[in-house]
């Protein structure tokens, strides 16, 4: 008699578009703690200030956070201490137009388009970028490996962005 190994499902794409809309809901809620929970100890957070960057880690961004870089900005964001998040902007965001781009055994990565509706000081603000994820896969479920915001006017002056993207 053998033995009958039982093979992981496969994640698809409606898997994957699930987990970047919950990402996007705790990210509107401003539920920081949780958002850093989606994370892979070895992630990355990034937002270019151009278009086209390939090696991030040696271009200019806004943002090129680690793990640590990752819990010292949600700590600040949820201190009331930063100007440009006292008091927090209400945003809602919508992630769509999802396109896998790279699959292996160990991660997904997908293109998708999000537009983000910030709200603060009786204003509005629209904000429009490409985001590059890569999802990883494991015995833990789907974590953040690295997400990519590249925001359409990222080569333009940006103004008091005081949320995560």
């Amino acid at each position: 008699m053998s033995a009958v190994t039982l093979e992981r499902p496969a994640v698809t794409l409606a898997d994957l578009t699930a987990f970047v809309w919950a990402e996007a809901d705790l990210l509107d809620r401003l539920a920081y703690k949780d958002w850093l929970k989606l994370w892979s100890a070895d992630g990355l957070y990034i937002v270019p200030v151009e278009r086209g960057v390939t090696d991030h880690a040696n271009a200019v961004n806004v943002l090129y956070d680690d793990a640590e870089m990752r819990e010292m900005r949600v700590k600040r964001l949820l201190s009331g201490f930063s100007m440009s998040s006292a008091p927090p902007a209400r945003t809602v965001r919508t992630v769509s137009r999802f396109v896998e781009t790279a699959r292996s055994e160990t991660s997904v990565d997908l293109r998708a388009a999000q537009v983000i509706v910030e709200y603060k000081y009786e204003r509005h603000r629209v904000l429009a970028a490409d985001v590059d994820y890569r999802i990883a896969i494991s015995a833990d479920g789907l974590k953040l490996a690295r997400k990519v915001v590249t925001l359409i006017n990222c080569d333009d002056p940006l103004h008091g962005i005081g949320y995560l993207l």
